[in-house]
């Protein structure tokens, strides 16, 4: 099975796909144009050039992106159902759960959606002009502020296919100018969307603004040219450690690093748990919410589940009852939501292979084949290969004391999930200290998604905008200054 790629190149569509890549899993391959040939157009000669984004305001903006999404309804959308078909065999998703994902495209366009995202996370007023600031201290003075777009590579990932939706929106509401590096494992989503915003208008300033590209990561022939502040102010990267510490080599002066970088996620249950038949049932589905949505692909997905159960013979047995109906509550779950992995990752499979010679450490239930598994320790200990999790694949640890769970939390944990609230507000402060980014109530890690939010502990849309000041003061005040 091959794809072509194209390179879509402010406004324009570029196909003479000459370059062979190969896709990460499914057997697949994509040709791409040889993207060293258009660098010279790729990048904004200065950043001046973002001038006619000035010339609209954010409300033509919402109203251009609002007409984007009524075009964006998979089952109409060549693009989309080309992109959907190769993403069927690179992605970790099976078919039911990214179709739930393509048909939900077009909310992300509402302008209802779009104007609350400016509005929260950096400020209309701040995009529309100049907001002037309250006097404080020197009353002869006066403080106007602006947020101001900026030219950006997004190196995006794809796991899920709304990143590449997401980046598109962000970029139009900043007034930004975005070279979108597509992944290997969804190198059609993104283009998709940008494709049928070329069919749309092609000459409109946000369509102007926006390319998509896939290039090779490492690719110094691209690289090298890329990163530089006299072409790019901002690199917004979502990535693996070894990518995110590849880029720094980037780095210097008018050359900001915005990372989104992975995460592990967990989760913390209270005594509560196991007041009586019925709560355990609920905690059980709630937890396989965590654990499965997304089939575990994201990070905010439960992996090590610390139960503060007991560890006497009489908390074992709690825990243990807990896995079990989490494993059944997992393979109950709907199926544009969760369902058995399509690419179970042999490495992992080995690891649960294995725990049946430590059957007095860990109790396992399921991992036969790819349907999930819940691994119950047989004591406060993790397994040792938790940072493999994944496949629907959780790890159950029973406690004595919550502080063990607490203390486990680091800068790479991103989300917990709390059971009951009251423990949750008991250690939010404490757990944020700690690294913790986001702490929602069980079942909430993926299904919840409350947007817009700050993610991974920053404000990505703040930060990608260049905040400018203008300060003036009365010339006789300044004047005076000079006076002995």
């Amino acid at each position: 099975m091959s794809f072509t790629v194209p390179l879509l190149l402010r406004g324009q569509v570029i196909d003479e796909a000459t370059v062979e890549f190969g896709g990460r899993r499914g057997g697949v391959s994509f040709r791409a144009p040889d993207l060293s040939k258009y660098l010279n157009e790729l990048t904004l000669s200065a950043p001046s050039k973002m001038g006619d984004l000035y010339t609209i305001s954010l409300e033509e903006i919402f109203d251009f992106l609002a007409k984007l999404g009524e075009r964006l309804h998979p089952e109409d959308n060549p693009y989309l159902q080309e992109s959907f078909e190769l993403s069927r065999a690179t992605s970790g998703l099976s078919d039911s759960i990214l179709r739930h994902h393509y048909e939900g495209i077009p909310n992300y366009f509402r302008k209802e959606a779009t104007r609350d995202i400016a509005e929260r996370l950096i400020g209309i007023d701040y995009l529309e002009g100049w907001v002037e600031q309250p006097q404080t201290i020197q009353r002869n003075t006066r403080l106007s502020i602006r947020a101001v777009g900026a030219r950006a590579v997004h190196i995006i990932a794809g796991n899920v296919p709304v990143v590449g939706v997401t980046t598109v929106i962000r970029n139009a509401i900043t007034r930004s100018d975005a070279i979108i590096k597509t992944p290997s494992n969804d190198p059609l989503t993104t283009a998709a969307v940008v494709r049928t915003m070329i069919d749309m208008d092609p000459d409109h300033p946000v369509t102007r603004h926006v390319s998509v590209a896939y290039w090779k990561g490492g690719d110094t022939s691209v690289e090298e040219y890329l990163y530089d502040p006299r072409r790019i102010e901002k690199i917004i990267a979502w990535g693996g450690f070894a990518g995110i510490k590849h880029l720094t080599q980037y780095l210097q002066p008018g050359l900001d690093l915005i990372t989104l970088d992975p995460k592990h996620s967990a989760t913390i249950i209270g005594p509560e748990a196991f007041a009586d038949d019925a709560s355990l049932d609920a905690i059980a589905k709630r937890l396989a919410l965590d654990v499965g949505v997304l089939n575990q692909e994201g990070c905010v997905n439960a992996r090590v589940v610390y139960v503060q159960s007991g560890t006497d013979e009489a908390g074992l047995e709690r825990a243990n009852e807990l896995g079990k109906r989490t494993f059944a509550a997992l393979q109950g779950l709907p199926d544009h939501l969760s369902t058995p992995h399509k690419a179970f990752d042999p490495e992992l499979k080995a690891e649960l292979d294995a725990l049946s010679f430590v059957e007095d450490e860990f109790k396992l239930y399921g991992g036969r084949r790819n349907e999930g598994a819940v691994i119950v320790s047989q004591s406060d200990v993790a397994v040792d290969f938790a940072r493999m999790l994944a496949c629907r694949v959780a790890n159950i640890v029973p406690i004595d004391d919550v502080e063990t769970a607490v203390r486990s939390v680091n800068a790479y944990t991103q989300t917990i999930g709390i059971y009951p609230e009251s423990l949750k507000a008991r250690l939010r402060d404490r757990l944020a200290f700690q690294g913790a980014q986001r702490l929602v109530s069980l079942g909430g890690a993926a299904t919840l998604m409350q947007t817009p939010q700050p993610q991974d502990g920053i404000e990505p849309l703040r930060r990608s905008v260049k905040w400018i000041t203008d300060e003036r003061a009365d010339g006789d005040y300044l004047a005076a200054m000079a006076t002995a």
